[in-house]
């Protein structure tokens, strides 16, 4: 009996350290650390500052221990630097950068707001000095800024706050000559205090920091940001503006159609909403379109022939789209680059110029269209049939007749039993609405509804 119970406690045995095994592993894999990696390798530009907004949110969510940015800029707008400096400055959890090879000037910025910085071989920290659009170092007051931000983000983060000011002035560092800012070498920043280390790659990186073991997760944009970054590309936009414009035209030229009306909206909308979410359309320059479609519109319907408000829609139109695509602060091009500024110039003209050669090419088409027809006169009015020309008709001045067809705003009109072309002073007349000349113009009388 002894020996037979012996035999059934090994299978119970055998279950238990199974189960403190699986016990064991599960508290392991719950202990090990997760590190978020986020890289940036391009211009530091709104949908920069928005896609190291939504990586931290994403860290964040994931429960990430430590997040590791892999660093490679020549810098680019300030504004955006600083929003994602303090963004690094005030997330809970350690950040670390590994320079891969550039860190220059708002590239800088953004490395010192980081806990720890290890660099490559061959790579470089500093050269922050502002400049403007043409390449020239911008007025005192933004060198004044830069120096701050710089020297207070070091002291953030124990870093020697002299040599980050060294960074944007020659002037704080006696060592350097005039026309000199402060950069440093992978060896140098290892020296100052900068650099935490040097590695040839990321895997080095977290060797460094003992987190070769770690739970590795790579940051990668959604569908929805990638559609929305293809949506930025300067092409893309001059095709949609071509698309908006020339919907606004021919909706315009039809009324009642839909289509191009409805074409319009959705160009407008995947054209604005991009760079609104990436902080190039402000508020205003969105108003500022709307408020130069508004008055083509008036053009159009209310205010006859072609004058200022047509020229002021057009204007606002064009100036609004060129706004919303460069990253200027309240007509401040100072830190717009010439290559971008002038990027986004051809694209919008390409746009509008390409929309009006299509009306060109199309116009024919759409003049024998159904649609068209049925809100435009194209019959022919011959003098044996009652019809009348509106020259030499003053004494009609102060008459009344009644609308002979739909002015829209042109038409005819019926006077004392005689047609005459005719021309609505507001807005549309409809078929058989009584209707009183108010004036003569060259080739039309002009009435109003009565």
């Amino acid at each position: 009996m002894k020996s037979n119970a012996k035999i059934w406690q090994w299978p119970s045995l055998l279950l238990l350290a199974l189960l403190f095994s699986f016990t064991a592993a599960l508290a392991q894999e719950q202990q090990r650390q997760k590190v978020f990696i986020m890289e940036i390798g391009s211009e530091i530009d709104p949908r920069t500052n928005r896609y190291t907004q939504l990586a931290l949110e994403e860290a964040t969510r994931v429960e990430a221990d430590h997040v590791l940015l892999k660093l490679n800029t020549y810098g680019g707008a300030v504004n955006d630097a600083d929003a994602i400096r303090l963004r690094l400055l005030e997330y809970p959890k350690p950040i670390y950068v590994f320079i891969d090879k550039n860190a220059a000037s708002a590239g800088a910025l953004i490395s010192i707001a980081c806990d720890s910085i290890y660099m490559a071989p061959g790579a470089n920290i500093g050269a922050a000095t502002v400049v403007g659009a043409d390449g020239q170092a911008a007025p005192g007051k933004y060198q004044s800024y830069m120096r701050s931000i710089m020297r207070s983000t070091a002291e953030a983060n124990g870093r020697n706050p002299r040599l980050a000011e060294a960074m944007v002035d020659a002037a704080v560092d006696s060592t350097l000559s005039a026309d000199q800012v402060l950069t440093l070498t992978t060896s140098e920043a290892i020296q100052h205090g900068f650099c935490e280390g040097q590695a040839n790659n990321i895997d080095e990186v977290l060797q460094k920091l003992d987190l070769q073991d770690a739970e590795i997760i790579r940051y990668e944009l959604s569908t929805t940001n990638k559609v929305i970054s293809f949506f930025l590309n300067p092409v893309i936009s001059g095709i949609l503006i071509l698309i908006i414009i020339g919907g606004l035209w021919f909706e315009l030229q039809t009324p009642g159609v839909g289509f191009p009306l409805m074409a319009a909206i959705v160009a407008g909308v995947l054209y604005l909403t991009p760079f609104y979410l990436n902080g190039l359309a402000e508020h205003w320059e969105i108003l500022l379109f709307i408020v130069g479609l508004v008055l083509i519109a008036l053009e159009v319907f209310v205010v006859p022939g072609f004058g200022v408000t047509g020229i002021s829609g057009i204007s606002l139109v064009f100036l609004s789209l060129l706004l919303i695509m460069v990253n200027n602060q309240a007509f401040d091009f100072t830190f717009v680059s010439s290559e971008r500024l002038m990027e986004s110039l051809v694209s919008v003209l390409l746009g509008m110029i390409s929309a009006v050669i299509i009306v060109i090419l199309t116009w024919n088409r759409v003049l024998g269209s159904r649609a068209l027809q049925r809100v435009t006169l194209a019959n022919t009015f011959a003098s044996k049939e009652g019809y009348r020309s509106s020259n030499s008709v003053e004494h009609l001045i102060g008459k009344t007749g009644v609308a002979y067809t739909r002015m829209a705003p042109s038409g005819r009109v019926m006077i004392d039993d005689n047609v005459y072309d005719a021309q609505a002073r507001d807005g549309f007349i409809e078929k058989g609405d009584s209707v009183q000349v108010i004036d003569q113009s060259t080739f039309a009388l002009r009435v109003k509804k009565v």
